[in-house]
């Protein structure tokens, strides 16, 4: 029996999900190849690893079902099943290895079980908390595709984000079937609605001319972790949607010009470089009041082709924004004022009320004493917490599970 079933085959008697069994177990995922190298309270419109050598294609991995023999049936006793909140609290850590082990395999070959990634996603089954985990072979898959909530514990794998490339090309200007314009969020490749989504490995892209916003991610579920993937756009390419969840984005490449990093989201951006195509802005964070953290960009680098100083590392969409950078790399894009307080949004007092701070930064872009006075400058003592993945995300720890 292979590993795959005997997970399943438990699970279906101790209420546990694959997750919860890998994190009881101890089971953690191999070392991956890594990528080196605004908000939901207001208006919907805010202002490379070595190639992998190719491998075959694998198909999934057909699920038995096991059968209790009549005396294991009556001796045994029966376990109630968590309910969601329960489950939730014991989250586990999803499969990233590319190890063969799939619920459902996609491929544009025809050699998988399904040639569409929508498709794939279609075929999952709902209202579980059962880790779903879907290959998604090399290729160019362009479809818009909606993750929707009635799922959860879903995991896409590809090979490597250079060669697995989820894309469309809508942007805040094209119009619905009733004429009108689809607005930012309406733009998205990807909508991610479900809890506990992971990817690694992929490409998000949004490859739609620099006419408009155009998002390439949008996710609004909790615990949603990315490792190793690349986000591509221009203005908003990535919208960290969800006012009350936590992302995590680890080894991962984002590149764009105007707010292409933007959001409610608690988003934790550890060891992920940060490429600026053009003159704007970083971040445009939109936390609400009653979040503790917002963004946290922790030992990145943040560089680009955009001119010398002409590119701000954030401004405050709504008036409670957070955004702390530290022990990250700032090239000479950055301009030396570093922050923006956008005055002509909606709340001309948001430096009074949003929370812009650094630490311990370096490169040219980073000049301390010319900041504005409303971005605080943090002690040792002071950036220690930002520092901790599981204090920002108040219990829950992705880093584990990497």
């Amino acid at each position: 029996m292979s590993d795959r079933t005997d997970s399943r085959s438990r699970s279906s008697t101790t209420g546990f999900s694959r997750r919860e069994l890998l994190a009881l177990t101890g089971t953690s995922v191999a070392t991956l190849a890594g990528c080196t190298g605004g908000g939901d309270g207001g208006t919907d419109t805010p202002a490379s690893s070595p190639t992998d050598a190719q491998s075959p294609t694998p198909t999934a991995t057909a699920t038995a079902t096991a059968t209790p023999s009549a005396t294991a049936t009556q001796s045994a006793s029966p376990t109630p099943t968590p309910d969601a909140e329960e489950r939730a609290a014991r989250y586990g850590c999803p499969n990233l290895e590319a190890d063969g082990d799939y619920d459902v395999v996609v491929a544009e070959d025809g050699s998988g079980d399904f040639e569409s990634v929508q498709a794939a996603v279609d075929s999952l089954s709902p209202g579980t908390y059962e880790e779903q985990r879907v290959f998604i072979a090399p290729g160019r898959y362009k479809e818009k595709l909606n993750i929707p909530e009635t799922l959860s514990d879903v995991t896409f794998v590809g090979e490597n984000p250079q060669e697995t490339v989820l894309t469309y090309d809508d942007h805040a200007d094209k119009t619905d079937e009733n004429g009108d314009p689809i607005g930012t969020s309406g733009s998205s490749s990807v909508f991610v609605r479900c809890d506990d989504f992971s990817a690694v490995n992929l490409t998000f892209e949004n490859a739609a001319d620099p006419v408009a916003q155009a998002v390439a991610m949008r996710p609004t579920g909790d615990r949603v972790l990315f490792y190793n993937c690349r986000f591509l756009g221009n203005q908003d390419t990535l919208y960290t949607r969800g006012k009350q969840t936590n992302q995590y984005y680890r080894h991962c490449y984002i590149e764009g010009d105007v707010d292409f990093i933007f959001g409610a989201a608690t988003s934790y951006f550890e060891d992920c470089e940060i490429f600026c195509t053009d003159d704007g802005y970083v971040t445009a964070a939109s936390t609400v009041e009653d979040r503790e953290y917002g963004y946290v960009i922790n030992n990145c680098t943040i560089h680009g082709d955009a001119p010398p100083r002409s590119v701000y590392l954030g401004r405050p969409w709504q008036r409670h924004a957070q955004t702390v950078i530290l022990n990250t790399y700032m090239g000479e894009v950055i301009t030396h004022a570093g922050y923006d307080p956008w005055p002509e949004s909606n709340h001309p007092d948001k430096t009074k009320t949003a929370y812009y701070a650094e630490y311990n930064n370096e490169g040219p872009g980073w000049a301390p004493d010319s900041r504005p006075d409303w971005v605080h400058q943090l002690t040792e003592e002071e950036a220690q917490p930002y520092t901790d993945v599981t204090e920002v995300f108040q219990g829950w720890d992705p880093k584990a599970c990497l």
